[in-house]
């Protein structure tokens, strides 16, 4: 290891039972929040942005560029991760979290009150690109923070179980976000839908941001920085001695890697799915909308239950199966899908997205956490999350497309590249070297 990147563990100190149940509300409330924010984007761009801000003759046209612009909020997702992970390590993960956080809340409600492509021309999709760059710098800071609240206060033994908490933010932010769609859908017409239906979801953001910052306040710093801090060993560039200890190194590489069976993963079953099934299984929308929120759902009970999985089997062999699971179950799942059969289909998402899903998202934070040395936590976590999502996530919905275009509809090429994506993820997590996890606390 490079010197001055080791820290000796500090004597541990007791955390009042109160203060960690406050700071697992706010980790899940706030990922819900950003989560509900990022993902209402997506199944906007599946849905709406399609038709309104990107309208041309070829439908597959529109979907494509919609989805270019939901891509867009990834490439500015690493920058966000480097920009607030270095913030984050220097100065503090809760001042951090509460930027980030305003940040979403107000890039999410301008979205809601744009004008359409109609309305403004070529001005309004450039604006709503601008606002999707601010959503995701916010993203890309958010989830490392978020997570590393709830891990660094956890009790020895159960950082898994206490990391998957922020993750279930992931899973109730999608389900709210497609849950309130499914319900506009049905309350209101195809043109009071288009017309301003949609909107209403985004605006509601301002609500949740509130709620959420009330109480993201109340949490005071974990006390893993406070120590590094106390020491005076806090690094001046994360960053560069991110790549300057070559264990840490090692382990960003392969982490790059092991995320693309994740990030391919959810941005199959929760994105790309909801046009696939709408436009070319032609199964009506508020019935994948429901089934995508019935996964959600199942996605945030059972997360709490892999990562206390992933506290006796390890973050590193957990995350590993799921990701193993995930090559294995999708010519299966298409499979089903090319019967139409609506229920069937629901069935599926179910249990791709809201059960298999859950075994590979659960571990995901705590094994993170674990590839770099405290004071280098917070960039590590965030580069390794963020700048991945550019091909593991971002780019998922627009290649799938592609394959299913190039081959006259047919889904088994777009098999392929996700089974492809499971395995390089299996493989690259059972070459981590995972650091023991250490944050001076007890319980």
């Amino acid at each position: 290891m490079t010197a001055g990147l080791h820290i000796d563990p500090p004597a541990s100190r007791p955390v009042p039972v109160r203060q960690v149940r406050t700071v697992i509300a706010a980790s899940l409330v706030g990922t819900t929040v950003e989560w509900y924010d990022f993902f209402l984007y997506s199944t906007a761009a599946s849905l709406v942005f399609d038709k309104l801000f990107f309208p041309t003759e070829n439908p597959t046209v529109s979907t494509m560029l919609a989805f270019a612009t939901f891509f867009v909020g990834f490439v500015a997702r690493p920058l966000g991760g480097v920009l607030f992970g270095h913030i984050g390590d220097r100065i503090g993960r809760k001042r951090t979290l509460v930027t980030t956080m305003l940040l979403m809340g107000v890039a999410t409600a301008a979205m809601g009150a744009l004008p359409t492509y109609a309305e403004i021309g070529l001005f309004a999709p450039v604006l709503l690109v601008l606002l999707r760059v601010v959503q995701g710098l916010a993203i890309g800071g958010e989830w490392a923070g978020a997570v590393l609240m709830a891990v660094e206060y956890a009790p020895p033994g159960k950082q898994a179980k206490y990391g998957a908490w922020p993750q279930v933010g992931l899973a109730l932010g999608l389900g709210l976000g497609t849950g309130l769609f499914a319900l506009l859908g049905i309350v209101l017409d195809e043109d009071q839908f288009l017309g301003y239906g949609w909107r209403i979801a985004f605006g509601l953001s301002i609500v949740l941001v509130f709620v959420g910052l009330v109480i993201r306040l109340r949490v005071a710093e974990t006390p893993a920085f406070e120590q590094v801090r106390a020491a005076r060993q806090t690094s001046r560039a994360p960053f560069l001695d991110l790549f300057r200890d070559r264990t840490a190194r090692r382990n960003t590489l392969l982490g790059l890697l092991s995320r693309w069976a994740e990030g391919a993963a959810f941005n199959t079953w929760a994105v790309f799915f909801l046009s696939y099934a709408t436009s070319t299984l032609h199964l009506p929308r508020t019935g994948v909308l429901v089934a995508v929120m019935a996964a959600a759902i199942v996605l945030a009970v059972l997360l709490p239950v892999f990562g206390q999985f992933a506290d006796r089997w390890t973050p590193r062999r957990a995350y590993a199966l799921g990701a193993s699971l995930f090559a294995l179950s999708v010519y299966p799942a298409f499979l089903a899908f090319q019967t139409r059969d609506p229920l069937l289909t629901g069935l599926v998402i179910v249990l791709v997205l809201g059960v298999i899903h859950a075994i590979l998202y659960a571990p995901q934070g705590t094994l993170y956490a674990q590839l770099a040395p405290v004071r280098l936590r917070y960039t590590g976590m965030s580069f390794v999350y963020q700048f991945s999502g550019i091909y593991a996530s971002g780019l998922t919905p627009l290649i799938i497309t592609a394959l299913l275009a190039a081959s006259g509809g047919s889904p088994w090429w777009a098999c392929a590249y996700l089974v492809l994506t499971g395995a390089i993820g299996t493989a690259a997590t059972l070459a981590l070297r995972p650091r023991d996890l250490y944050f001076g606390t007890r319980h």
